[in-house]
């Protein structure tokens, strides 16, 4: 059994293009897992091992991967997610945030602190992640270590531990000086960076480690007495106090220990290895796990260890083409046994685990048993979902889910032909269940699939999906915006279903007030203010199931209403006549009625967009966004360059990216998330209605 200590659950986190993938490459290199170090640009990466990740150059699902690197005579089994870069795939990122216990946070020494790194930066934080930050691409023109350390410590407010510094910069940039140990490092490019010599610092750089170092102790020392102590007194704190003292402080997030380096050209990635094994948590740091025991529906606290009872949290699941459907898991309590049974906490269905595997990337290794802090993939499990939790048969217990966010763009296909409708349905449902962000939905209208997403090229490789793994071609029409309803004023109203016809009939009456909810808020808020029974306690259910119901098609567009408030004042009730669909139904009816006179609204998405360009394209760019409705934030300088942010509704993001390598000559790039929902102008509104 592998002793829990020597594991370190970590993913790689950063803005799209930041090199997380190259990076995991040479991990994976200097680990030994593999013979000889991929390329993105050959398309022969070991994570981006999806046909459309190699063809784009870019990571669209987390990828999961064990290496084991030896530490001070030591040997650490370190589980990596490489994950996705670009916001389309989001979701990816957090639900390996979910599970993870450390990160390591890449920044491009040139573009510094971008969109995406602020949102995996604050997913991670929600999660309480301990972070070291890695100031990848000193090779690029324009790199500056200590001008990402300030906008690190700027952006997100944290305090950096820098503890390394680069020698030289852009095509001068050779190695990196160890600020602990004071010595300078360089790396050989003829065997892929695996030999490392170490010598004295360059006798030009000594008076700028010396400062760097000072700055470092301060820092520590800040946060750890002992240290301070130590600083005071003009003692020399041991290699042993430090890594301890750095190690305390970052599992309590106070701050963040900085390396730097260049991926692609093999130098630092070691000391990074090290980092990982010396300063991230090990399962045990965290101790105990909160969930929900279902039997008794409280909070209830399990100790992270092999001996306690089973939690599993399913991260994501996969349908692959040589062993089928897997479920990938992290187990945070107790040990699962190839061929035992679980429980589905979620479906209260038992499964039986038929094999374990270990994940290397596209490839697996069979296991006879998982343990606490391992993450594995399961074979066998039926109707299994991301963000369920397996346990112990008699022992239901819930893990927090993830949260999805919802989509904001949708599409409608349709399969080409007779063969493909045949696999279509089945196709779609395994698409679904690899992707939580992704929904389907049925058009009575058109009699299409409607397909919604988190953006344009979030749906397009999807739909590439169904082509290239299941073989279903599909005709897809243009991308469609999912706007939102909401009621602006509130409206009393009486409404009442009354069918009889000799015999048993139907019969329900209701009197409510349909208001707008404060602070906007989402969803329903129902409350019921009938006395004396006037309606049974059923037909009360029923009435908020029928509003609950009727508000996903708003009395406008039929776009879904983004929150309303219902407070049900009166009602009768026939005492043969009337059950509980009845008043499901005059709910429908009485919200079709009531909210054409709450005098709604249409409101539309706008994404949070930002711009990077050269100097000399500005004044295009910012011409077209005023074109497109947008509205500039902010312009900022980065070298040569200029970050403009904006926001822009997302009708007007359709063809974005092409457009903006076209005015700006392939040179600019652009990151588009969703802000919030905002009110949709009338001649917009009258453009729609037409």
């Amino acid at each position: 059994m592998k002793r829990l200590q020597d594991i370190r659950n970590i993913g790689i986190i950063a803005h799209v293009d930041a090199g997380k993938t190259t990076t995991t490459e040479r991990i994976l290199y200097y680990t030994g897992t593999i013979h000889k170090p991929g390329n993105i640009d050959d398309g022969n990466t070991v994570t981006d091992s999806d046909a459309q990740e190699a063809s784009r150059g870019i990571t669209i699902s987390s990828s999961a991967i064990s290496a084991d690197w030896e530490y001070n005579d030591k040997l650490y089994q370190i589980n990596i997610i490489d994950t996705p870069g670009h916001i389309d795939f989001a979701i990816e990122v957090e639900r390996s945030l979910r599970i993870l216990d450390g990160a390591v946070a890449l920044f491009c020494a040139s573009s510094g602190v971008e969109s995406q790194s602020e949102t995996v930066w604050s997913q991670s934080e929600r999660y309480k992640i301990p972070k070291i930050g890695f100031i990848n691409k000193m090779d690029r023109i324009g790199a500056d270590y200590f001008k990402v350390l300030a906008q690190i410590e700027e952006e997100f407010g944290a305090t950096t531990l820098p503890i390394q510094i680069p020698i030289g910069d852009a095509d001068d940039f050779k190695g990196v000086i160890d600020l602990l140990t004071m010595k300078a490092m360089y790396w050989t490019a003829d065997d892929y960076g695996k030999s490392c010599t170490e010598t004295e610092i360059p006798e030009s750089l000594v008076e700028l480690a010396q400062k760097w170092r000072s700055i470092l102790l301060e820092r520590i020392a800040n946060f750890d007495d002992a240290i301070m102590e130590q600083y005071l007194d003009d003692v020399v704190s041991t290699m042993d106090d430090l890594h301890r003292a750095i190690r305390r402080i970052t599992l309590e997030r106070k701050a963040v220990p900085m390396l730097c380096g260049s991926a692609y050209k093999y130098i630092g990635v070691q000391p990074l290895l090290d980092a990982v094994a010396n300063y991230l948590p090990k399962p045990q740091d965290i101790e105990t796990v909160e969930g929900v025991n279902l039997i008794t529906d409280e909070t209830e606290t399990l100790a992270c260890t092999v001996d306690e009872q089973l939690s599993a949290f399913v991260f994501k699941v996969i349908v692959d083409k040589y062993v089928g459907k897997l479920a990938m898991v992290r187990l945070y309590s107790g040990s699962i046994d190839a061929g035992t049974q679980v429980l589905n906490s979620r479906t209260e269905a038992k499964n039986r685990v038929s094999r374990i595997l270990s994940i290397q990337a596209d490839k697996f290794t069979e296991l006879n048993q998982a343990n606490a802090g391992d993450i594995v993939a399961l074979i066998g499990l039926k109707n299994v979902k991301t963000g369920d939790t397996l346990c112990e048969l008699g022992k239901p217990f819930a893990l927090e889910s993830i949260e999805v966010s919802e989509a904001v763009i949708s599409l409608a296909i349709e399969p080409v032909s007779k063969n493909d409708e045949k696999n279509f349905g089945d196709a779609l449902a395994k698409l679904l269940d690899e992707d939580p962000s992704l929904r389907a939905s049925y058009d009575n209208q058109t009699g299409q699939t409607l397909l919604h997403g988190m953006g344009e090229l979030h749906l397009e490789v999807r739909i590439e999906k169904l082509r290239s793994d299941y073989k279903v071609e599909v005709n897809k029409g243009n991308p469609k915006v999912s706007y939102r309803e909401l009621l602006t004023s509130a409206v009393t109203h009486t409404e009442m279903l009354k069918k009889q016809t000799g015999g048993s009939g139907s019969f329900a009456e209701i009197t409510f007030t349909m208001e707008p909810r404060t602070n906007n808020e989402k969803g329903l808020l129902f409350v019921n203010q009938t006395k004396g029974g006037v309606i049974a306690k059923d037909c009360i259910n029923a009435v908020e199931k029928g509003f609950r119901e009727a508000m996903k098609s708003g009395a406008l567009l039929e776009y879904p209403v983004e929150g309303m408030q219902i407070t049900l004042l009166d009602g009768k009730m026939h005492e043969k006549d009337s059950n509980s669909s009845d008043f499901e139904t005059v709910a429908h009816q009485a919200f079709r009625t009531a909210a054409k006179q709450a005098n709604p609204v249409l409101l539309e998405p706008v994404m949070d967009a930002e711009i990077n360009c050269p100097e000399e394209y500005l004044g295009n760019v910012t011409s077209d966004i005023n074109k497109r409705r947008g509205m500039i934030v902010s312009i900022n300088e980065n070298g040569n360059r200029r970050k403009v942010n904006a926001e822009i509704p997302l009708l007007q993001t359709f063809g974005y990216i092409s457009s903006l390598r076209t005015l700006t000559s392939g040179k600019g790039s652009v990151s588009l998330k969703l802000k919030d929902y905002k009110q949709v102008p009338e001649h917009i509104l009258n453009q729609l209605v037409c």
